[in-house]
């Protein structure tokens, strides 16, 4: 996976180098943003509004099957979900899944290996994209024109997401485990994941928070189809489909903050085979960045501030594989003042 994704992002800075440098005449972007439809762009917010919503109650459903009650409430993860957001929005690398992990950590006390087992429903969250990625590959390949040179890497996901997921299911019928403490990176590295794959053995709650990672990116696909309407690309659901699947490949490995150049590349190529010139396919690409951006942005600080966060604290975090998983050392820790409020938790 990690080969197919390069592959794609080198293709599309080619891309993006031969567009700015032989492209069409780069004033006209400026025409193309005066004559932009805000009923749509608005449209295309709240739908994304909703995406992070429902993202967000699948990982709900992934802790409550992890962790022993008390556990955080949906404020309190919608809040952790959307202060990860941010952090990946503003910063390289995944800074957001350790920041996500952090604010709920705080809220959790001082139980043993709660930081373990929270970035392992970060793991197993993220496995049940491939239910919903595997049936937007299927529509694009049915319905939309493909690209020959994003064929065989969207094949190589394909093979990728399903050999994690059979993963998933191997670790997480291990039962039982070694103490994290004293073991060796790798091991550190199962166990827990192994700890955070408990909703792997309840298929009511794995099936639930499959359709709301499902229920996530059915409203993204639909963002990106009004956002389209709002630059006036009238094209098919289809090309919006291959626009969101190509999109995600490309951002796959954030290497600068919002992968500013190479989220507008990834826009415009495959929109040239639907006829859509250059100029207002990067137009889109900005406008697309923009709107998903100003909610992820937006939404984050407003919660960075409830959770009494800065943005300082945030690029003092490691990288999820940098965490030390033996403990939660003060290091790791993020002093600030708790707080609590009515329905922060609850336990089912």
């Amino acid at each position: 996976m990690l080969a197919a994704a390069l592959f794609v992002v080198l293709f599309l800075v080619a891309a993006g180098v031969v567009l700015w440098l032989h492209g069409p005449n780069w004033s006209q972007l400026g025409s193309t943003f005066s004559s932009v439809r805000w009923g749509w762009v608005g449209v295309a917010l709240a739908l994304n509004l909703l995406s992070i919503i429902a993202r967000a109650m699948a990982w709900k459903t992934v802790i409550d099957q992890a962790i022993e009650p008390p556990r955080p409430g949906y404020r309190a993860v919608v809040s952790a979900f959307s202060v990860g957001l941010f952090a990946n929005a503003v910063l390289p690398g995944r800074i957001g899944e350790v920041a996500r992990v952090a604010v709920l950590t705080r809220r959790a006390g001082k139980r043993k290996g709660i930081w373990a087992t929270l970035l392992g429903t970060v793991f197993a969250h993220r496995v049940f994209d491939v239910f919903p990625v595997l049936a937007l590959i299927a529509f694009v390949f049915a319905t939309a024109r493909m690209p020959q040179w994003a064929v065989t890497t969207v094949e190589l996901v394909v093979i990728v997401g399903l050999a994690l997921f059979v993963l998933a299911l191997l670790v997480a019928r291990q039962r039982g485990g070694s103490p994290l403490d004293g073991l060796g990176p790798v091991r550190r590295l199962i166990a827990m994941a192994r700890q955070g794959l408990g909703v792997m053995h309840a298929p009511l709650a794995a099936a639930i928070a499959v359709a709301f990672q499902f229920a996530g990116w059915a409203l993204q696909l639909l963002a990106v189809y009004t956002a389209m309407r709002a630059f006036h690309i009238h094209v098919p659901l289809p090309a919006a489909a291959l626009v969101l699947l190509l999109l995600n490949v490309a951002i796959l490995f954030p290497l600068w903050p919002g992968n500013v150049g190479l989220y507008q590349a990834a826009v415009a190529a495959p929109l040239l085979s639907y006829g859509v010139a250059t100029a207002r396919g990067v137009a889109f690409g900005v406008g697309l960045q923009a709107i998903e951006a100003s909610v992820g942005i937006g939404i984050g600080m407003i919660f960075l501030a409830r959770e009494g966060l800065s943005y300082a604290i945030l690029k003092e975090m490691p990288e999820a594989g940098q965490v030390d998983l033996r403990s939660e050392p003060a290091r790791h820790r993020i002093h600030v003042k708790r707080r609590s409020s009515a329905g922060d938790t609850d336990e089912t």
